[in-house]
């Protein structure tokens, strides 16, 4: 059995260029806490192996995602959960004025930053 304590300070960046927190790890998958600056536009990513789950804690924010078959733009707000599932495109970005906070959580075990490749989304990265 495992137990953590939320880090004071970020230990990465995500390969999108959200500040993350490592929370908890284990042979099914990792969690992690992000935070996107305000105004802060990630960059577009698509992952080779790994499929996403998040929850919006705080701020507000956008994400867009496009697969094989639908595209769409989804407002980030608390209590807004989202899938990404494995070779989804997906952009996401946080409102001015406040940061966009959430937790992710990554299945399997997140591998490495060589698991995501960058791409052209609907808007222009600020990272």
């Amino acid at each position: 059995m495992k137990e953590t304590v939320l880090p004071d300070t970020p230990d990465a960046r995500s390969p999108a260029g959200a500040e993350i927190r490592f929370i908890m790890d284990g042979p099914a998958g990792n969690m992690i806490h992000s935070t996107v600056p305000p105004g802060q536009v990630n960059r577009a990513t698509i992952h080779a192996t790994v499929s996403e789950f998040w929850h919006v804690l705080d701020g507000a924010g956008e994400i867009w995602r496009r697969d094989g078959a639908e595209e769409r733009i989804t407002p980030l707000t608390p209590g807004v959960s989202i899938d990404i599932p494995v070779g989804t495109a997906f952009q996401y970005r946080a409102a001015a004025g406040v940061p966009l906070r959430f937790i992710c959580i990554t299945m399997p075990p997140w591998p490495g930053d060589h698991e995501a490749t960058h791409l052209d989304g609907p808007w222009v990265p600020t990272v």
